[in-house]
Parts: structure tokens; C-alpha cells; sequence
């Protein structure tokens, strides 16, 4: 165990990625090493998601066991889970120091307190978006969080606890960052927040996710792509036209993530969400029109309290009519402080046995889209290991993932593949032709493995 190593865990979707990255930058400025393994560390640092009654139960499970097997590390708790439920967490890692998501930049003192036999507790203010660290990229993907904080308050939503108010960071800072990243070998940025399509309401001139699309696009040299996170449809509809126009650069990968959450209205009203189902329609109708192969995600929510029968079948007509390329589906649960908590329930076997419907049609379209690619040749940038050995991931300008079974690394290129085989949720193919080499990329220490991904 080496004084000023610390080992990370990190829980949730692409802003405790970024919040993650940030605090090791901070660490490494400030000389602490990170090691692969607790048995290594003087610190523990476990990085939480609220998002999920299911996530919050295993974050609290591996809190308890790694108190109990390494009771003299120093720990420190950061995250969702700190802010939306920081009693829990303190009685789950008593002695710990606590970090809200608008404190992570303060982990190098948090850090400290426990090194002089103190803690810090951080757990209100905002977000500070005067300066953003650069960087430690994982591999040749990068993920930057523009944006903290939404102006919606849905019924459902714990996350809105933790990250309520809107902060965005400056475009220069961002822009300056992502040139650092392309510079050190980044081939893909991923542009995250809570909602993107809030971006720089809180930013003197208000600038637009599309201002900064082109930004980038305009002053960031180089061969790479730019992937467009999460974005609520009443905000993305405001600049859909204009980001529209920004995706038109091949850089752009041509995918939105537009949650619908429901495709009743009468739910929708219940869940607090600002759009209709016809104006979700539109939003789609107006992508499809300019890019008749972009993949639009979407998330839905089976069994929210209001769901009857007849709303759930709604919601399956708009997946049958709307054909999403990518479906997160969720069984909702219970998050303490919000509205819906306190409507009465659906039963666990309803949600249950919609959540399995819905499940086999949303499989079987994206069976349908994904068998149209095969037998065709496509370019893909590789830019992950796969899941399995001596497999790599890569994407399509739509941002369809492709698996090839290749022994050699070569992340960070482009090649052409010929598609084999394919899932509902992916392609399989052979490789044929590296196009582009990989560059030889700068060597950093990769950003901690997220553990879950809701």
C-alpha cells in the first residue's frame, strides 16, 4: 500500500464519467497515484448514481463490504448519492469524506482532511465552471460534461436533487480541451450533461449546444468525430433546426438522444414532462427528414404511477410507428423526495410483465434495422475494446456499434468492415481494411471503468 495511492470506483452514466475524470486530474496535479486494486491504496474513492432504487442498493452493498474488509483504508464518497441522500451515505461510510457533484473539484482536499485525521463534508454551492482541468482520456474516447443541471422537475426524478441548478462551462474552456484531448489522441468526444440541449442558458449572450458544436467543429483541427449526449425534447426542439445544420459536418456523429418517457399523454402530464406525443413526433419527424439513418435513442419508463392499460398501449404504438434505433427501457422504481413516490403504485408483477412486452417488440425492430446493414461494407471508427477477448468496438457515422473479432489494437483507426451478423443492438462484422493507422497516442493512465450505466 503506497502513501497517496488511491483506488476509484465509479457508478452511473456519462457525468459520473466526467466527474471521475475530473477528480483524477486533480489528483494527479496534486501527486496522488492510482492503483488497479484497494489491496494497493491509502484511499478509496467511490464515485455513487441515485438515478435507481436498484443502483443505489448495490452502491450500498459494496460501500458495506469495503469497510468491512479494508477498515483502515481512507474513504471518500462522491456523487449523486451524496447530495440526493447524504444521511444514508454517512451511515453507510461513517468517517468518510463526502463530495456533492458540484464539490469534486475539491477532492485533493477532501483528500487532505482525511491524511490530518479530519473529513470534509462538501455538500451544498454550485458547480465551478471558471476552469476545466485537462483531461485524462480512456483509450481514444473522451467524455465532457458542458452542462450540469436542468430546468425541468419531473415527477420521477432524484437526479434533479443532486444536480438542480444549470451550470455550463464556457465554450472556450471547452473548446481548449477538446483540442488538448484530439492533440493527445482523442478520435471521439462525447459531449455530456443532464440535458445538453440546456446549454448556456446561464452563460452571458446564450449561447446554443450548437454554438458549441460549431465551435469546436470550427477551431478544433483534426481527424476525430463529435457525439452529442442526452437532450429533453422540449429544449431540443428549440435548436433543433440550428444543430440540425451543425450535424451536417462528417465529424458529427448522427445520433440524438431524445428521451420520451412515455407515449401517453395523460402520463406524460403525470410525469411532469413539458412536450406531447405529437410534438415528440415532430422532433423525429424533422430528423428523419434531414437524415433519413440517424439513430435516434430514446428512454422510456414502464409502470410510472397513472400508467393504466390503455396508456401503455400507447406507448407501445409509438414504438411500432416510430421504430427507434435504441430503446433504454426501465421499470420505474421509488427515489425518496419525489412526487412520484408518494402516487399511488403500480404492482411489481404489471411492470414486470409490460417491461417484457415492450422488451421483445423494442428487440425485435431494432432486429429489423440493424439485419438492413447486412452483407454491406462499412467504415467504422474503432474506438473500444469489446466485451470479448481479442474483440474491438467499433461505430458508423450513425453511431451503430460494430462488433470484429481482432487480435491486433487498432483503436483510433478507421476500417472497413463487412457486416456478418447482427443483434438487435448491434452488428458483427469481419475487418478488411484498416483505412486510417491509429496515431501513436500520448500515454496516460485511462480514467476509471464505469460500473454501471443507466
Amino acid at each position: 500500500m503506497g502513501r497517496g495511492s488511491y483506488y476509484i470506483e465509479t457508478y452511473g452514466c456519462s457525468l459520473a464519467e466526467f466527474d471521475s475524470s475530473l477528480m483524477e486530474a486533480k489528483l494527479s496535479e496534486a501527486g496522488y497515484v492510482r492503483v488497479e486494486s484497494v489491496d494497493e491504496a491509502e484511499y478509496v474513492l467511490v464515485n455513487t448514481c441515485a438515478v435507481r432504487l436498484d443502483t443505489e442498493q448495490r452502491i450500498s452493498e459494496r460501500l458495506l463490504e469495503l469497510k468491512s474488509k479494508y477498515p483502515n483504508r481512507k474513504y471518500i464518497v462522491a456523487g449523486c448519492l451524496v447530495k440526493a441522500r447524504p444521511g444514508l451515505v454517512s451511515r453507510l461510510a461513517p468517517g468518510a469524506s463526502l463530495l456533492s457533484p458540484q464539490n469534486v473539484h475539491r477532492v485533493v482536499e477532501a483528500f487532505k482532511a482525511l491524511e490530518g485525521g479530519s473529513r470534509l463534508q462538501a455538500l451544498d454551492g454550485s458547480r465551478d465552471t471558471s476552469t476545466l482541468p485537462t483531461l485524462r482520456p480512456s483509450g481514444v474516447t473522451a467524455t465532457i460534461m458542458v452542462q450540469e443541471g436542468c430546468l425541468g422537475d419531473c415527477s420521477f426524478c432524484i437526479t434533479k436533487i443532486a444536480r438542480r441548478n444549470v451550470k455550463s462551462y464556457p465554450p472556450r474552456l471547452i473548446v481548449d480541451v477538446v483540442g488538448k484531448l484530439v492533440s493527445m489522441g482523442v478520435v471521439e468526444v462525447r459531449l455530456t450533461g443532464l440535458d445538453t440541449a440546456a446549454y448556456g442558458v446561464d452563460l452571458p449572450g446564450r449561447p446554443t449546444l450548437a454554438d458549441l458544436v460549431n465551435a469546436i467543429l470550427d477551431k478544433v483541427e483534426g481527424d476525430y468525430m463529435v457525439r452529442v449526449g442526452m437532450m429533453t425534447p422540449e429544449l431540443a426542439s428549440e435548436i433543433l433546426d440550428d444543430l440540425i445544420e451543425s450535424y451536417r459536418d462528417p465529424r458529427v456523429y448522427k445520433y440524438f438522444h431524445i428521451p420520451v418517457q412515455s407515449g401517453d399523454d395523460e402520463v406524460l402530464r403525470i410525469m411532469n414532462r413539458k412536450y406531447t406525443v405529437d410534438d415528440y413526433k415532430k422532433i423525429h419527424y424533422k430528423i428523419k427528414t434531414s437524415y433519413p439513418e440517424a439513430m435516434i435513442a430514446t428512454d422510456i419508463i414502464v409502470g410510472h404511477p397513472g400508467e393504466d392499460e390503455e396508456a401503455f398501449q400507447n406507448t407501445v404504438k409509438l414504438v411500432e410507428e416510430l421504430k427507434f434505433e435504441k430503446v433504454h427501457l426501465a421499470q420505474y422504481s421509488i427515489r425518496p423526495h419525489t412526487r412520484a413516490a408518494a402516487m399511488p403504485q403500480i404492482p411489481d408483477w404489471v411492470k414486470k410483465e409490460r417491461s417484457k412486452k415492450l422488451g421483445k417488440i423494442v428487440e425485435e425492430i431494432g432486429y429489423k434495422i440493424m439485419s438492413k446493414y447486412r452483407g454491406k461494407t462499412l467504415e467504422v471508427l474503432v474506438t473500444e475494446e469489446g466485451f470479448r477477448k481479442g474483440s474491438l468496438t467499433g461505430r458508423t457515422y450513425n453511431y451503430i456499434p460494430v462488433v470484429l473479432e481482432h487480435e491486433e489494437n487498432i483503436l483510433g483507426s478507421k476500417a472497413l468492415v463487412a457486416v456478418k451478423e447482427n443483434t438487435f443492438f448491434d452488428l458483427r462484422g469481419e475487418l478488411l481494411e484498416v483505412v486510417k493507422p491509429p496515431r501513436t497516442l500520448e500515454r496516460t493512465t485511462p480514467a476509471s471503468k464505469i460500473l454501471f450505466e443507466y
